[in-house]
């Protein structure tokens, strides 16, 4: 473990550093997203600027909806019952959930990947990048209450970043 102050190598789990004494027991403590105030992944997600959401009921027939995705040009639909948010089924899930077998007519709730991974508006671009390599996910839907508002995507949040570099 290297010291802070003075980059003194220590042995892992030293409470002290050797050579000058400073205080090693927070060092690889990690920092509470909230705290972290980068220039660029410190932002709330509101700064990606994410477009209106597109949502289905889960009774929708895939069939139906994969032909809404195409004629859209969108990657991913937020299905819902009741309005409220129930699953994401994304150009993934129709590539590899019907891929070799025709398109059948089933309600997309068969299909959908239910109960996703949900971010709130004032979460930072930090916590949404942490979730989406977490979980090897490319969209996460932005939820009010359970609502759906948004979905923000690896895309957005690339297109963000390099914009901001130049």
């Amino acid at each position: 473990m290297i010291c802070p102050v003075c980059q003194w190598q220590n042995f892992p789990g030293e409470d002290l550093c050797e050579n000058c004494g400073a205080d090693l027991r927070a060092v690889n403590t990690p920092e509470p997203a909230i705290g972290f105030q980068g220039r660029l992944l410190g932002k709330h997600l509101d700064a990606l600027g994410t477009s209106a959401v597109t949502t289905a009921e889960g009774s929708t027939d895939v069939v139906e909806l994969v032909s809404r995705m195409h004629r859209d040009g969108v990657d991913c639909i937020l299905v819902t019952e009741g309005g409220r948010l129930a699953g994401i089924f994304t150009d993934r899930d129709a590539l590899l959930k019907l891929a070799g077998r025709g398109l059948e007519h089933r309600p997309v709730r068969e299909l959908m990947t239910p109960d996703p991974v949900v971010l709130r508006h004032d979460d930072t671009i930090a916590v949404a990048i942490n979730k989406m390599a977490i979980g090897g996910f490319r969209h996460v839907p932005i939820v009010e209450g359970d609502r759906p508002v948004a979905v923000v995507s690896a895309r957005d949040i690339f297109r963000h970043i390099a914009a901001r570099l130049d």
